[in-house]
């Protein structure tokens, strides 16, 4: 019988076979659950298919693990304070002597409401009411919101999850975004509270802890599973994926077919979307940069620009996590064969 492979495409999904950001989980896990929290919210910045969906999901399952936390997923498409409220009913449920008798739920439509003897309550009232009663029983809880963007459906519930901070209740927030939708959360008017909460990037993994995994996977030795991890880049989807097809094909395909295989899934599942983010000019920059790492001067002069105006596009490209500056004048594509996938959208 043919064993399930252990690597997975699925967005979030803790995989079977997977490398831990231990110092990460670490650091949420160790602010959110200590006595006196420094913070009660964490970002957690990347992009697309750099693992931050995954990073957030292991933080939530680490700390729902212990007695006091209870967790809810809230989806940003929702109303979001709805959605809490609902959700929180939800999981208080399933947690013994936290919901106080004769407070009961009803939903009727999109609405959402609680009656008991003291009448109706609005959603921000039910949700104030949990908490009060999570405060007295020393029970914590975790909101997750994945992929967030910069809407009024989120600004109103950042500021009011600040109003509830404000009443010391014991409620705690991780949301996951793009470098330009989380900067644009972080600098609305409206939100600047957020500047100050820890932001958390997540940058490539290891090559030697990929290396290693895949040697003991596959069960090839050291040097080829160096080679297999220099060809990911420490890209936490690539891993994945080229794990997924060397898992699959590696007794019928040669390494350039895998590789084939590995770009069209790039293609198919991320770096199109990253590159209809980009602008012209963003582009121009990255389909100039033909070498492993290329002196940023010779980026300059194939796009003509000056250095002043060439950092402003630099330093935004580094903060997407698309380049990276391996050493000082100098920059290389962070993204594994992210120019060869994306040249091919010029043929």
């Amino acid at each position: 019988m043919k064993e399930n492979n252990p690597f997975t495409l699925t967005f979030g999904k803790l995989p079977n076979e997977y490398i831990s950001r231990n110092d990460n989980i670490y650091d949420i896990v160790s602010c959110f659950d200590a006595d006196n929290p420094v913070s009660q919210t964490f970002l957690i910045e990347g992009v697309r298919g750099s693992g931050k969906t995954v990073l957030m999901t292991a933080v939530s399952a680490d700390l729902t693990e212990r007695k006091r936390w209870i967790s809810v997923d809230l989806n940003q498409t929702q109303d979001l304070l709805k959605d809490l409220a609902m959700r929180l009913v939800i999981a208080c449920k399933k947690a013994p002597d936290i919901m106080k008798t004769g407070f009961n739920i009803s939903f009727a439509g999109f609405g959402v409401g609680i009656n008991d003897s003291s009448g109706f309550y609005d959603e921000v009232s039910i949700i104030e009411e949990i908490m009060e009663q999570l405060k007295k029983k020393n029970k914590r809880l975790l909101i997750t919101i994945d992929e967030v963007s910069n809407s009024e459906n989120m600004r109103r519930f950042a500021s009011q999850f600040q109003l509830f901070v404000r009443k010391d209740y014991p409620i705690f927030l991780i949301m996951t975004g793009l470098y330009d939708n989380l900067y644009s959360i972080q600098n609305d008017p409206s939100l600047t509270f957020l500047l100050r909460t820890p932001k958390i990037r997540t940058e490539p993994l290891g090559l030697n802890r990929i290396a290693r995994q895949y040697s003991s996977i596959f069960e090839i030795s050291g040097n080829e599973a160096a080679d297999l991890a220099m060809i990911t880049k420490g890209y936490a989807f690539a891993f994945q994926a080229l794990g997924m097809i060397y898992y699959e094909h590696r007794n019928g395909s040669t390494l350039d077919e895998m590789i084939n295989m590995l770009d069209d899934m790039l293609d198919d599942f991320v770096y199109k979307k990253i590159w209809s983010e980009l602008s012209g000019r963003d582009r121009n920059i990255i389909l100039s940069i033909t070498e492993d790492r290329m002196k940023v001067g010779d980026i300059c002069k194939k796009n003509d620009m000056t250095s002043n105006n060439f950092s402003i596009y630099r330093d935004r490209l580094i903060k997407k996590g698309i380049l990276t500056s391996p050493q000082h004048g100098y920059l290389s594509i962070a993204l594994p064969r992210f120019r060869e996938v994306v040249s091919s959208y010029l043929e």
